[in-house]
């Protein structure tokens, strides 16, 4: 009896491995769901929406996105982390998700171990901007005014732990400066400050104040690349400019639940690919400032993890922590 159970059991096996293969070579076969862990708006949204469009005509199944904001971006990274381990369920994030588990201690999640990265899709620089009240008129003058009045200059963010915080204190380490940190809830009333002339310096991204500067309600000095940036072609590069080495990019990426299984990972990542290099989705980046990326899962998992060993040892140095 127990010989026949166990025949039995393998010839089970045999059939179901092959469905599972099939299962998969069949991917799509339904409709996929991408999660924006953010309220509708801004630049997760639209490259969530963006994508999936172009992803639900090359797969010919509806792509839905549902925005599950709160928490920072945590409670959607949180629902993603316990769905099955098919594809159907996949998530759109920024690189806050790194800053935020170098901070954390709390987190409903391990944020390396309860995911499956896929692929990052875009990046693109901040902008260093001064209040039109401030004197310096370059990178160079702002770090001497800074270098002469330790800690007497002060910049904003969108809230302490942010990226903007972060892009400023590894700056302020490159450059050999100090400055008094202002943190405000959102990046509205941090620029709002910034063109009002009451906060000295922000680092934000392009959406966020190229247009006031470009207006002259604020003075833009330079872009966090290494080299100057496609978008602000005018801008020279912080990093060639008194902080060697200097890099600060926003980026944006796919993650799955965890154990998604590698065919999965691969036909998402080799679709999106082919997605990101074409005409309207590079013209959709450039207009929230940022440009496409081909990377492969094995890098993208790669960066996350050494962003957020690098966040974590900037955060110490810092002193950051969350609110």
């Amino acid at each position: 009896m127990k010989n026949i159970l166990l025949s039995a059991l393998a010839a089970l096996l045999l059939v179901a491995t092959p469905m599972a293969v099939i299962a998969q070579a069949k991917y799509p076969a339904k409709a996929v769901t991408i999660i924006v862990p953010y309220p509708p708006g801004g630049s997760n949204d639209t490259f969530a929406r963006s994508i999936g469009k172009k992803l639900g005509d090359v797969w010919g199944q509806p792509v839905i996105i549902e925005n599950r904001g709160g928490a920072g971006g945590s409670i959607g990274a949180a629902y993603l982390s316990k769905q099955a381990a098919d594809g159907y369920t996949l998530i759109l994030m920024s690189n806050s998700f790194t800053t935020n588990a170098a901070i954390q201690p709390n987190l409903p999640f391990d944020a390396v171990k309860d995911f499956t990265p896929v692929t990052m899709v875009a990046r693109g620089p901040m902008i260093l901007a001064v209040a039109n009240r401030m004197a310096p008129k370059t990178i160079a003058e702002l770090i001497a005014l800074a270098k002469s009045q330790p800690g007497k200059l002060n910049f904003g963010s969108s809230g302490a732990g942010s990226t903007n915080q972060f892009a400023t204190e590894l700056w302020m380490a490159a450059a050999g400066v100090q400055m008094t940190h202002v943190p405000y809830k959102g990046m509205a009333p941090a620029v709002t400050d910034l063109v009002g002339g009451h906060v000295d310096v922000l680092f934000a991204s392009l959406p966020s104040v190229y247009a006031h500067t470009k207006a002259g309600k604020a003075r833009a000095l330079g872009v966090t690349s290494l080299t100057p940036f496609s978008a602000a072609p005018e801008l020279p590069a912080l990093a060639q400019n008194g902080a060697p080495g200097f890099q600060f990019d926003n980026w944006w990426g796919v993650w799955g639940p965890p154990g998604l299984p590698p065919e999965i990972v691969a036909k998402i990542n080799a679709d999106l690919q082919k997605i990101l290099v074409s005409a309207d989705m590079k013209e959709i980046f450039l207009r929230e400032g940022a440009e496409a990326v081909l990377m492969a899962p094995a890098d993208f998992t790669r960066t996350i993890t050494s962003e957020i060993d690098q966040w974590r040892k900037v955060a110490v140095k810092a002193g950051i922590k969350p609110e």
